[in-house]
């Protein structure tokens, strides 16, 4: 699905220009350009990634959006992948708390993906978030495009919430961009009988931060 939207409006940030966000300046694979429709001031925040399932449980649903909103509310702006279940959840949290919320695309500013997000896209830029990729306009939602993604998406945060993952699961490779980059790991402990609740479950044993309330968080 396409969105019209006024193009002017696009910034366009470059590796060396004084708005590059600090904290994509040392990651590895830093990306050259970076897209933004919306508020970039943001990309400087102080931020929280929250990811997870795209297939993700009821269980999760209302997790992702509970941390969504309670992190934003301590003025914490919500960094998510706009990919459906988790990261749709936690950036309505975030909105409905009136806080801010960053989404990272795979894909050009002119293309919403998934399609039914479009309201969602709108509410983004409308509460004062952002929407930022490295894609160029036209840019298709390919394949390769998310695993790439998620670099910035932990790269932009203070640390990384997993709120559901399945045993074999793209939310790992965030995880693992989380790791190199030095920042924190924070999971949502699960049952031991929800598969989507196998990799969060793991990933605590491995030493992630078990969160179930907001103030478990460590943000300086």
């Amino acid at each position: 699905m396409n969105i019209k939207f006024d193009f002017s409006k696009i910034k366009t940030i470059k590796l060396g220009d004084d708005k590059y966000p600090e904290n994509l300046k040392n990651i590895y694979g830093k990306p050259q350009i970076l897209y933004v429709l919306g508020n970039e001031e943001l990309l400087n925040s102080k931020a929280i990634a929250i990811v997870g399932c795209r297939n993700a449980t009821d269980y999760g649903l209302k997790n992702a959006y509970k941390f969504g909103y309670e992190l934003a509310k301590k003025g914490i702006c919500i960094i998510s992948g706009f990919a459906r279940g988790i990261d749709t959840y936690s950036h309505k949290g975030a909105i409905a708390a009136k806080g801010k919320t960053i989404a990272v695309l795979g894909c050009g500013l002119d293309i919403i993906y998934p399609p039914e997000n479009g309201e969602l896209y709108k509410q983004i830029i409308k509460s004062g978030g952002a929407i930022i990729t490295e894609y160029s306009l036209g840019s298709k939602p390919e394949k390769h495009h998310f695993p790439a993604r998620n670099r910035i998406i932990s790269g932009l945060s203070e640390g990384v919430l997993v709120v559901e993952a399945k045993k074999r699961s793209g939310t790992m490779i965030t995880v693992e961009h989380a790791l190199e980059q030095g920042k924190e790991v924070y999971a949502v402990p699960g049952s031991v009988f929800s598969d989507n609740s196998y990799g969060t479950n793991e990933l605590i044993k491995e030493g992630a931060i078990p969160v179930t309330r907001v103030e478990d968080f460590i943000v300086n």
